[in-house]
């Protein structure tokens, strides 16, 4: 079969469903709730914004070879905490104290941390640049900035989706 086959880190962006980690942290930000990180936050992952992973599967349709397989990544690594820590800067300068008289990251709670929780997920990426030319555009924090505010304008989006799930984790036996 004339295929070509690909592998990608941890994406983000608009759409993306309130039980991941970004938008569940930027959600619960804006609402005073708690922003629960597994553990002590320190598992990282490498993130992409979401439309860089769409410009690199137009990249592999047009020039992969069939039969080959490409690893698409950004090379941007971070903590959980990290990540959840940039989250709280952007809002902070966006919508200061929004619905809180504190700091968003005073919000940051701890919580047990999964069962069999990886400790790092990153890709080697380095395929699909040389052989294809492709690189992301967005960095992760100019990503993240477009995220966030994609939220901040999109609350009839993710609203809509609040009368069926209660911003928590799925997946996780009680």
């Amino acid at each position: 079969m004339d295929v070509v086959v690909t592998g990608c880190c941890n994406n983000f962006g608009p759409y993306q469903f309130p039980e991941k980690l970004i938008p569940l942290m930027i959600l619960n930000a804006i609402a005073g709730k708690p922003l629960p990180l597994y553990g002590n936050g320190q598992q990282v992952r490498e993130w992409l914004y979401v439309e860089d992973h769409a410009r690199a599967l137009l990249t592999v349709l047009l020039k992969g070879l069939p039969g080959e397989t490409y690893n698409i990544g950004s090379r941007e690594e971070r903590s959980n905490l990290q990540v959840v820590r940039s989250i709280c800067g952007l809002l902070e300068k966006i919508v200061p104290g929004l619905r809180s008289s504190k700091r968003y990251e005073d919000q940051i709670t701890y919580v047990n941390d999964r069962p069999a929780h990886d400790q790092r997920y990153a890709i080697d990426s380095s395929k699909i640049r040389t052989a294809l030319g492709w690189e992301p555009t967005e960095t992760f924090d100019t990503g993240l900035e477009k995220t966030v505010l994609w939220y901040l304008a999109n609350t009839s989006w993710w609203e809509t989706l609040s009368t069926r799930y209660r911003q928590e984790r799925l997946g996780i036996l009680r």
